[in-house]
């Protein structure tokens, strides 16, 4: 058994399964509540099945893994020769995630540290990237979580949705900002900031919206050497063809990962969510 730091993250980093297997990266699921299914993100239930559900307008909710999840997953870690676990989870904003992670590392039989990373989907998977970059070059605890934090400091997240409805529905945005956009019949442009959603700006169109992100995005990134993840709900032509003009305006651009969210991040986003993550290297 080999012995090294491992990183343990959640469904909602999105990271792609061959990085995630080439880096031996954990991802705990998180659980949709579907009517009266409850199915685990990323093995029981599809973006597009959730897309459909909200389509139809079905009752979905979304749980946090239990903290007896997050205990199984830290055994088997350690039965694999890990001498430490960084244990890496999406915004305590969004979720009780990152208690229930809390709750189960008291009990580990090796040392884990639990960072509530205030980032989601690919912001949360770069900062699980960088903790294994820094684990895998012989780097300590304590290293890969300021690799991680690191990287989360300087990490942006953007996105566009069709409608705040969804976010209200969840409670992940306040209900005044989800009617002002109704009532003014305006696209919003959302950002990442502190681990919550805010409005950002309100455009009249959705052309006119993705063009605003775009131009975000490319300022946002600038000359530096960045990774981008363009993400999407059911809107894979839109989400190609941002990353094509993100690939000719973004000069240093080093990977860029285009995605569907997954089945939790998708119940509060709805069906046409367009985001961008724009992470430094």
């Amino acid at each position: 058994m080999s012995r090294h730091v491992a990183i343990v993250t959640d469904s909602t980093a999105y990271l792609p399964p061959r990085t995630m297997e080439r880096h031996s990266i954990t991802a705990v699921p998180l659980t949709v509540v579907l009517g009266d299914q409850a199915l685990e993100e990323g093995t029981e239930i599809s973006a597009r099945s959730l897309a459909q559900a909200l389509q139809k307008r079905r009752p979905v909710t979304t749980s946090r893994p239990s903290p007896e999840t997050f205990a199984a997953a830290y055994r088997k870690v350690a039965e694999s020769g890990a001498t430490g676990i960084v244990s890496l989870h999406l915004s305590s904003e969004f979720s009780g995630t990152y208690d229930a992670a809390v709750l189960a590392a008291r009990d580990a039989s090796l040392p884990v540290r639990v960072v509530d990373t205030g980032m989601v989907a690919m912001a949360l998977g770069f900062c699980a990237l960088a903790a294994a970059e820094s684990a895998e070059a012989g780097g300590t605890i304590d290293d890969a979580v300021t690799a991680a934090e690191k990287r989360a400091a300087g990490t942006s997240a953007y996105f566009y949705v069709d409608t705040l409805d969804y976010l209200r529905r969840g409670g992940r945005i306040g209900t005044a900002q989800a009617l002002l956009g109704s009532a003014l019949a305006v696209k919003p442009l959302l950002q990442l900031n502190d681990g919550r959603i805010e409005l950002l700006e309100k455009v009249r169109t959705a052309s006119k919206a993705i063009a605003r992100l775009e131009e975000i995005v490319a300022d946002r990134a600038g000359s530096a050497q960045v990774d981008i993840a363009v993400h999407h709900l059911a809107a894979p032509e839109r989400a190609s063809a941002l990353a094509d003009r993100l690939r000719a305006r973004v000069p240093g651009l080093a990977e860029l990962h285009v995605s569907e969210v997954g089945a939790v991040i998708g119940a509060h986003t709805g069906p046409g969510l367009l985001g961008a993550v724009v992470s430094p290297r």
